[in-house]
């Protein structure tokens, strides 16, 4: 019984396992030694393996990354799977031609150089894509956002993986790299909710009636159509000017992209009831007083014997 166990054992390897290793090193062989290249159906075979699994194993990371992402989203990041996937399938082809007996060190040396290079050349791209992903993933911005970047104000419409675009008030687009939104300060006025707080500032002169002056500036912004009611709007007695009484009137509006409409609007109706009621707004004066410096008496009566 032992001696057949034995006799299948010595077929399956001689033979079976024989014939797999002869027909898997079917191929091209070139030189002996540690300088041959042997260029295999088994390498091939590897090779097509190794693409193969590659595949599924991105295909199965993409999903587990975008799976919770809107449709538009995921469209972004095709671009970035098709630079990872570039990536390992030249890692693997490299592995495999390194299995191959071919000596890569050169071509791994030649391509760190380039790879610094580029990396060198193009770091400006590389963190404006990975600022797009932390945006996506983090939604810290959204289409519909109104942002200041560099004392620019715009509502955003487009969010791409490199560049994000708004328009601004003044209906021009704005170009905005990725990465301002994860190094620079940047100003989201909706991002928590829409309704925002603005204010109009004016000065009357000393001596107004302040109680008069603050019934004037909360008729003037309860009477536009875009200040909410609530919450209410409220007057501030800022400070006491050089030369006027300074006031600030506070409101709250659901799109601050056109609140210099509403400041306008605001601005003329203040200048109007001031008008009706006989305040004053004052602006800065200075008196000048010049004094004419007369010769001295000593001077004046040198003159006389």
């Amino acid at each position: 019984m032992q001696d057949g166990t034995e006799e299948i054992k010595e077929i399956i390897q001689e033979d079976i396992w024989g014939s797999v290793k002869e027909f898997l090193n079917w191929g091209i062989h070139i030189g002996e030694g540690e300088k041959s290249i042997h260029l295999t159906l088994g390498l091939l075979l590897l090779l097509t393996v190794s693409i193969v699994a590659t595949k599924l194993l991105l295909k199965w990371s993409r999903y587990l990354v975008t799976r919770k992402m809107e449709p538009e989203d995921k469209q972004k990041f095709a671009s970035v799977f098709k630079f990872v996937n570039y990536v390992l399938y030249l890692i693997v082809v490299l592995f495999t031609l390194s299995g191959a007996g071919i000596n890569i060190t050169l071509i791994i040396t030649a391509s760190a150089a380039l790879f610094v290079g580029l990396g060198l050349a193009l770091q400006e791209f590389f963190k404006d894509i990975l600022g797009g992903i932390f945006i996506i993933l983090d939604k810290s911005l959204q289409v519909g956002d109104i942002v200041e970047v560099d004392e620019k104000v715009g509502k955003v419409f487009e969010i791409k993986l490199r560049t994000t675009r708004a328009l601004t008030r003044d209906d021009k687009v704005v170009v905005i790299p990725n990465h301002k939104f994860i190094s620079d300060i940047v100003f989201n006025y909706t991002q928590n909710h829409r309704t925002t707080r603005e204010s109009v500032h004016v000065g009357v002169a000393y001596g107004s009636d302040v109680e008069l002056v603050t019934r004037l500036l909360e008729e003037s912004v309860k009477e536009h159509k875009k200040v909410l009611k609530k919450p209410l709007p409220f007057v501030l007695f800022n400070d006491f000017g050089d030369s006027a009484l300074m006031f600030s009137i506070n409101y709250f509006i659901n799109d601050s992209f056109v609140d210099p409409r509403i400041k306008s609007d605001i601005r003329y109706s203040i200048n109007k009831k001031f008008k009706e009621n006989n305040v004053t707004i004052p602006f800065p004066q200075r008196d000048i007083h010049i004094f004419q410096h007369q010769k001295s008496q000593n001077n004046t009566n040198s003159d006389n014997p």
